[in-house]
């Protein structure tokens, strides 16, 4: 049985035929569902240009159906007359059909699939209807992109109601099914039980190392991280925080530069580093060199994976009570959760966790529980049941691939 997988995450393939992403979450999902079909193939963009480093996708029964590169729907809907018959002889070629939502190529693609009466599963990983306030457009970009998120809801709603659904959350799996689909709600992850470790405290050195790991946009709230740094400077703590993740399209350049600037005005950029993007297979031993995590987003997104990511090797997670982070995070117990997203209950939040060793050791220990609970392993057996039952599909078993 043949599983296609479609998205906007892009990837490239070397000339041996390894298959590449430049991020590493998605290219770790691909894997997860792999053992469970005889055949994957990817209906992704693929890059014009590679980058220079990645992660691999390491499962040997995973081939492209490439799209052309996209980085984002402006340069996605101008390509759309020559995507359509790529994305026909894909759906013919396939058996089964998974989207993650929303994606632009994802509603051409599923009413191909519904007209060839395929199987079609949904992963609802992203609302760009939450994160519409929180970007900086302004004019007609802002006018421009409202339009593209009105079309993509629609979409989105059409393709819920019309297919088995998993959403990234409770927030997410409440919204759709407040339009009335059924929805089965799910956490992304990237983790193996080989990536949670055994620490149990950080903090034990003069410098306090903190580590944020996001896209950088206007939705992320990372502009206060800077502030953030300075207040905790200005209260004696020896504290420094990587920023580490792309740039997204020119309005995330201009948010890179910003934040750059704050913490230059502020007279800690020596303390604030912008490292630019990790691919998964470096990051992943990376989180480990670091004490604490603070992930300040806004609304706009299920359950950010970085999130697990942190916990696994045992640093305790700062972050918003935003979106569905509160099905994740249990305030206390496997991290801290904010109220909002301001530089002062950041500042405080992580105060209290570099002066109080029996809450970061107890967040460490809950943050495992968490990490061990949320493995891809589990993540794919719990969906692949769910879509063997619903759809009456005949699935392999893991150990038999």
């Amino acid at each position: 049985m043949t599983l296609g997988i479609l998205y906007h995450m892009p990837f490239w393939q070397t000339a041996d035929g390894t298959l590449w992403e430049a991020e590493g979450s998605f290219a770790r999902y691909v894997d997860s569902l792999a053992p469970y079909f005889d055949r994957v193939i990817l209906s992704v963009p693929v890059f014009d240009t590679p980058p220079a480093s990645g992660s691999r996708v390491t499962a040997k029964n995973v081939t492209l159906a490439p799209l052309p590169y996209f980085p984002g729907p402006r340069q996605f809907y101008p390509q759309l007359r020559s995507v359509q018959p790529r994305l026909r002889a894909w759906v013919d070629q396939c058996d089964v059909i998974h989207l993650r939502v929303p994606s632009p190529a994802a509603i051409f693609a599923f009413r191909l699939a519904r007209a060839r009466k395929k199987p079609i599963f949904l992963l609802v990983v992203g609302d760009y209807e939450a994160l519409l306030p929180h970007l900086g457009y302004t004019g007609i970009k802002k006018a421009l992109f409202a339009m593209y998120v009105a079309f993509e809801e629609w979409a989105v709603r059409f393709m819920t109601m019309r297919a088995l659904t998993f959403a990234n959350g409770r927030a997410l799996r409440e919204k759709h099914e407040a339009h009335g689909a059924t929805v089965h709600e799910t956490r992304t992850t990237t983790l193996s039980l080989a990536d949670v470790a055994s620490r149990s405290d950080t903090c034990t050195q003069p410098r306090i190392r903190i580590l944020t790991v996001s896209r950088i946009d206007p939705r992320k709230g990372l502009r206060m991280l800077p502030s953030m740094i300075a207040s905790l400077k200005s209260d004696g703590f020896d504290v420094a925080i990587d920023i580490v993740g792309p740039p997204i399209g020119l309005i995330g350049e201009s948010e890179r530069d910003a934040i750059a600037a704050d913490a230059k005005r502020l007279g800690v950029s020596d303390r604030v580093t912008l490292p630019g993007p990790l691919a998964l297979d470096r990051l992943m031993p990376m989180y480990r060199d670091f004490d604490l995590f603070v992930l300040p987003t806004r609304p706009g997104e299920g359950i950010p994976r970085v999130l697990m990511e942190a916990m696994a090797p045992g640093l305790p997670v700062v972050t918003t009570d935003v979106s569905g982070i509160a099905s994740l995070i249990t305030n206390g117990e496997n991290g801290l959760l904010v109220p909002d997203a301001s530089p002062e209950a950041l500042t405080a939040a992580l105060r209290s966790l570099i002066t109080t060793p029996a809450l970061r050791q107890r967040l460490i220990q809950g943050g495992y529980a968490t990490a061990r609970a949320h493995t891809l392993e589990r993540q794919a057996a719990s969906l692949m049941q769910t879509v063997a039952s619903e759809c009456g599909l005949p699935l392999r078993r893991p150990d038999a691939a």
